[in-house]
């Protein structure tokens, strides 16, 4: 079993005690934690040593909802006259660059954002695919860009009848039975659906079935805008989430995404059944949406955690993002620091080790080796009580040095080097302009 040495770390281990560790070592062995703290060197024989020379050493991040397949929509501008609601963001721009992928572009999208989610520090990603023109096998292609890569990954398929009615719960279920049948808890699977506004009763009746019969949980955005929240109470007469409840999608296994037009009665709900809630501040923003009630949410005691929905797959941004929303639609400057804190260190990691196995975001023994190393040393004092101010005022704008993914060293200074990042960004630019080709 391989071994492996932190020392002359600043750790935050994040973990029941929240203990900050000057001058702190990490032993790791295969892909745990086998001890955190202040020891010799020489305590343990190891096969590597990484000198952290006092940069802050902390849990790896994790993204709670991620669309790997927008990757190649860096730039381009679909054609006709510009979407004016998000309606028609989704109809121009998402819904075409999803149905022009083939299943070489789903791999190449996921594998080059799942580099860069390396790079920014985040090990963990619960992802939510569309590629209508490749649907059967598409998750096995994202599976591959998590493995060549390294980190850990939670799929689905998006559900949706935009294109045939029910496409693709066959490649859920499939994706769900193979993650179960697994000893490796590296990938995970959830049912994914799009929304309301594209499902309709009798694939929302088969969906409920398929992934009951499964035990999975279910992975879909809710409420996101308006349309959401009209469409699907002129259709049936019914809320979102009572909508949901209808079918029995709700529960501790399910994540709704955004929840932007929740009502309160609606975060109740959630609570009541222990769902999870995944908030996107800069996509909410970037199509122009409202503000998601964070705070109530919280009030209201639902989990909630924070994703990046396909924007980047930097996470230390979105919560930063996530604060100033909240400070600027409350104009209040008192509220919403600690709170976003919180949402990615701690509610992520809630999240995420309800859908995985083997647990992770401490630096405890036991736990997945799961560790980043930021270019970061401290030059104002770190504790519990500056922590936040350095995790969005530093480390936001900092590189990673070092990314331990299941405890395997994924970057090394800046690099990934089991990968030629060279030749895939290569690829990545030939087949941009065929995918972009063929939207217009």
């Amino acid at each position: 079993m391989k071994s492996l040495l932190i020392k002359n770390g600043h750790l935050v281990t994040l973990d029941t005690k929240n203990r900050f560790i000057g001058n702190g070592s990490i032993l790791i062995e295969g892909n745990h934690i086998v001890d955190v703290g202040k020891f010799p060197d020489d305590k343990y024989k190891v096969d590597r040593t990484i000198d952290a020379h006092g940069s802050l050493v902390m849990p790896g991040l994790i993204n709670a909802h991620h669309h790997l397949y927008s990757t190649f929509a860096r730039g381009f501008t679909p054609p006709g006259p510009p979407a004016t609601n998000f309606e028609e963001t989704l109809r121009n721009l998402w819904w075409k660059l999803d149905k022009a992928l083939d299943e070489e572009d789903v791999y190449f999208s996921a594998l080059l954002a799942i580099m860069h989610a390396a790079r920014a520090g985040c090990t963990t990603i619960i992802d939510h695919h569309a590629s209508p023109s490749c649907v059967d096998g598409s998750l096995d292609q994202v599976e591959r860009a998590f493995r060549d890569v390294g980190l850990s990954g939670c799929l689905s398929y998006e559900v949706s009848d935009r294109n045939h009615p029910g496409e693709g719960i066959q490649e859920n279920a499939r994706y769900i039975r193979k993650c179960a049948d697994s000893d490796d808890d590296q990938m995970a699977a959830m049912f994914g659906l799009h929304a309301l506004l594209t499902l309709g009763t009798p694939t929302l009746d088969r969906c409920a079935e398929v992934g009951h019969s499964l035990g999975a949980g279910f992975h879909v955005h809710a409420a996101e805008d308006e349309i959401d929240v009209t469409t699907t109470m002129e259709r049936y007469g019914r809320g979102v989430m009572d909508r949901f409840l209808d079918f029995g999608i709700a529960g501790s296994k399910t994540i709704f995404v955004h929840g932007v037009h929740f009502a309160s009665r609606e975060l109740d709900l959630l609570r009541s059944t222990n769902s999870m809630l995944v908030n996107n501040p800069e996509s909410n923003m970037n199509n122009g949406l409202g503000v998601a009630p964070i705070l109530d949410m919280l009030k209201h005691g639902v989990l909630v955690g924070v994703g990046t929905d396909g924007m980047s797959s930097h996470m230390i941004s979105q919560a930063r993002a996530m604060y100033l929303h909240q400070r600027t639609y409350h104009r209040d400057p008192t509220v919403a620091f600690g709170e976003a804190c919180e949402i990615l260190l701690e509610n992520n990691r809630d999240i995420c080790n309800r859908l995985f196995r083997e647990p992770r975001g401490m630096l405890a023994t036991g736990h997945l080796a799961d560790i980043i190393i930021p270019d970061y040393v401290p030059f104002t004092p770190l504790n519990a009580a500056t922590f936040y101010g350095h995790l969005l005022f530093g480390l936001s704008f900092t590189r990673v040095r070092t990314t331990i993914s299941r405890g395997e060293v994924i970057v090394d200074d800046g690099r990934l080097p089991h990968l030629d990042e060279d030749e895939i960004r290569a690829k990545c630019a030939e087949r941009a302009p065929r995918i972009w080709s063929r939207i217009a």
